[in-house]
């Protein structure tokens, strides 16, 4: 009656009002539909507060208020209808209020239509994961990350938190998906969340990546089971920053993979101190066990490298490689060498000690050691090499004394130009052998 009198705005707002508050809707429908002048708008909202949804429903579309819209279909739980209603209000608050409706209604195929639209925002990210991880729907939050990877606003934001959801709830996913978009997540932030989860293969894989190499090595150390791998340890033992962690290392193989130890020092090698490795080896009584390494770096001409490579080729009784080794390294202690060879129970090794002192000029020393294992060719080589006539003449007296005539013949054709002939004549004479003297005198001149 009061509308046909005056056609004021909030006569036909209260109309409409009265219509909601009685159930009319058809005429309410009837009515917004037609030219009116209320305030559909503010009407819709009390109706929304008074919890009556279906006017709010027909004002709200009405007025194409499509947010208010999408929160009226979700408490009328017409949730397909609320999912189309906020993408047409295509506004971030609306997605998540409808989105977190979803979740709580089970519906959460509708929900993941919701959260590709959300979690393209990286403030907004947080929210949601929460949301759906309090209360337990680890599985569906986990899916929807997973199809919003192919978004075109993917940001590093959603990579990273869904390498965290792996790392809590589906581990064996992690190392997959790291491999495939390491460089698009927030490494130290992962990093953090492998630790946690006691994943130490990933662990390794991330700090590789980030160039921790000190902090990857340390990891495979201390967990071998899980995160050992040979060829990438060998790989980042070398890129370390700190040498210790190259000693570490070596005990890490001597107490895990002795056999593969070998392999590690000659990776090891160009930047290693050899001395202090030797000492190392040789505190722990596995210098047996380096021998390949030794003989690897033998070519620096190491102190302690030769006389580490020496001690073992004496113990093996290797009498040729010994001299092999002396011969062509020549940075030991030669003198320490021969005192301990001129000792050992094999000839051989006797002889070498000869040898070696006759490279320090201890021509005696040398010929004694010659004569007591009756070594005649190299007594009478080394008495020739000293250019001293006493020791030549020394080793002359020697032979006689044994009655050696053909070794004191073949001893003045090897030191011809260190004897005197009148002392040649004089041995001869007195032990009646002027036959074996006879070569060496035609050829003297007087």
């Amino acid at each position: 009656m009061a509308r046909k009198k005056a056609r004021e705005s909030y006569i036909e707002s209260e109309l409409i009002y009265a219509y909601a508050r009685t159930g009319r809707l058809a005429d309410l429908e009837e009515f917004i539909s037609g030219p009116n002048h209320a305030d559909i708008q503010k009407i819709g909202d009390r109706c929304f507060e008074d919890k009556m949804f279906n006017a709010a429903k027909l004002l709200y579309n009405n007025v194409s208020n499509f947010a208010r819209l999408a929160i009226t279909l979700v408490h009328l739980k017409e949730f397909q209808g609320a999912v189309d209603s906020a993408r047409k209000a295509n506004s971030t608050r609306t997605w998540k209020e409808v989105c977190f409706a979803c979740v709580d209604a089970g519906e959460f195929r509708l929900a993941q239509m919701c959260g590709l639209h959300i979690v393209v925002h990286a403030d907004e990210l947080e929210d949601l994961i929460n949301y759906y991880q309090d209360r337990g729907h680890f599985d569906e939050l986990i899916s929807l990350l997973e199809a919003a990877l192919g978004l075109e606003r993917a940001h590093m934001g959603m990579f990273t938190e869904l390498a965290i959801l792996y790392s809590k709830y589906k581990p064996a996913k992690m190392r997959e998906h790291l491999e495939l978009f390491w460089s698009r997540v927030n490494i130290p932030k992962v990093l953090r969340a492998a630790e946690h989860a006691h994943l130490w293969s990933e662990l390794v894989f991330l700090y590789d990546k980030y160039e921790e190499y000190d902090n990857a090595a340390l990891t495979m150390m201390q967990h071998p089971t899980e995160a050992w791998r040979e060829g990438h340890f060998k790989d980042i033992i070398t890129k370390v920053a700190n040498m210790e962690l190259y000693y570490k290392a070596i005990q890490f193989y001597l107490d895990f993979k002795p056999l593969l130890l070998n392999d590690l020092l000659l990776v090891l090698a160009p930047r290693m101190d050899h001395t202090r490795a030797v000492a190392f080896f040789t505190k722990a009584g596995h210098l047996q066990l380096v021998k390949a390494y030794l003989r690897s770096v033998q070519s620096l001409n190491n102190k302690a490298v030769n006389e580490a490579l020496n001690s073992l080729l004496i113990d093996e009784e290797d009498y040729q490689g010994l001299r092999t080794s002396i011969d062509a390294f020549d940075n030991f202690d030669t003198i320490a060498l021969a005192q301990q060879l001129e000792k050992h129970e094999l000839t051989e090794f006797r002889r070498i000690a000869a040898y070696l002192y006759k490279g320090n000029n201890r021509w005696k020393q040398s010929v004694e050691l010659c004569k007591k294992d009756a070594l005649y060719a190299d007594a009478m080589e080394y008495a020739s090499e000293s250019r001293q006539p006493e020791v030549a003449e020394e080793l002359l007296d020697w032979f006689l004394e044994r009655n050696n005539f053909e070794c004191f013949s073949a001893c003045l054709y090897q030191c011809y130009d260190l004897l005197k002939p009148d002392v040649v004549i004089e041995l001869a004479w007195r032990h009646n052998i002027m036959d074996f003297a006879m070569p060496f005198l035609i050829q003297v001149r007087l």
